[in-house]
């Protein structure tokens, strides 16, 4: 336990804790921003070069295109620093053994690869917003996976961090484990496919739904029309999942908050997805989809957590500055 003098000097000062969940919530708004960049073509706004955009640390020049990305990549840069002060915290204020030592290294080494399979994107010319290469959807399944996996390692970082002292083992049977991680990888694939739909939204923009599904169902289609499918399939794979995992949570009696919201992001997010196809996709619309997925994602793998793992010891962590 924190000692009373402890106590006392956390007056007033932001926890570590809050801190982290702080830094959770800045990257899912420069995640927003950055599928906001792709959405409006603005991915070559600051031209090939990297991390200079036009040659230049801060463009002279007044378009939208280059506004946008511009402002990406600062906040971007923000979010290097923030996760670097999160991860020398943590450090500093665990002991050995501490898990949100590890998750913030971890989330660390994927905002680093975040960054640099943004920066693969520009180098490489991939980010023209018609661009129909395979090489452009690979790497923008690449990037969302990366992106959701650093969700989760911050997002884990500060749910421990947010329970000082805890030290955790495995509970789940082995036949849990099996289908958590399964689930998880079914939950990754549908934001993957997600963002292949999304890019063939935007290249190939529909003027009724009747033509976009024809696209889709159609032989001389572009390859990324009839990938679209494969999103509504995973989603289907993928609820079943949520669907176990409530009902996992419920039989063992935990009624815990991050369970009924789990379920209504679930039903908020298939409702936005229903709107999205019917209304042909527009931006505000799929930012407003990609920010519920992206607190699905985050309600997701807490409750998964909570379902796999369970306290086994308690030792000291202080917990603010």
């Amino acid at each position: 336990m924190n000692s009373p003098r402890t106590n006392v000097l956390s007056k007033g000062r932001i926890s570590l804790s809050d801190f982290a969940w702080f830094v959770v919530v800045y990257n899912i708004a420069v995640i927003i921003w950055g599928a906001y960049v792709r959405a409006t073509g603005s991915g070559a706004g600051c031209g090939s070069h990297w991390p200079l955009c036009n040659g230049a640390f801060f463009p002279a020049t007044a378009q939208k295109q280059t506004a946008i990305e511009f402002t990406h990549r600062a906040t971007s840069a923000v979010s290097l620093g923030l996760v670097a002060i999160l991860v020398i915290w943590c450090w500093r204020r665990s002991e050995t053994g501490d898990w949100p030592r590890y998750s913030a290294t971890a989330a660390a080494a994927l905002l680093f690869n975040e960054a640099l399979l943004g920066a693969l994107l520009v180098l490489l010319d991939r980010t023209e917003e018609l661009d129909r290469s395979a090489a452009h959807a690979v790497f923008l399944c690449l990037h969302f996976g990366n992106t959701l996996l650093l969700l989760a390692a911050l997002a884990l970082t500060a749910k421990w961090l947010s329970k000082p002292g805890r030290h955790f083992a495995v509970l789940a049977k082995p036949y849990e484990r099996i289908a958590i991680g399964l689930g998880l990888v079914s939950v990754v694939t549908i934001g993957t496919t997600g963002s292949l739909a999304s890019l063939g939204d935007t290249i190939f923009p529909s003027d009724s739904l009747r033509h976009a599904l024809t696209q889709d169902f159609s032989a001389n289609s572009h390859v990324l029309l009839r990938l679209r499918l494969l999103h509504p399939v995973a989603a289907v794979i993928g609820s079943m999942y949520v669907f176990w995992l409530l009902w996992s949570h419920w039989r063992k009696q935990d009624h815990s908050p991050w369970i009924f919201i789990l379920g209504l992001t679930l039903m908020t997010q298939i409702a936005i997805g229903a709107m999205n196809v019917m209304l042909l996709a527009p931006i505000c619309l799929q930012m407003t989809h990609l920010l519920v997925a992206e607190m699905f994602w985050i309600f997701l793998v807490l409750a998964s957590i909570d379902l796999l793992f369970g306290p086994s010891r308690h030792s000291t962590l202080p917990n603010a500055v």
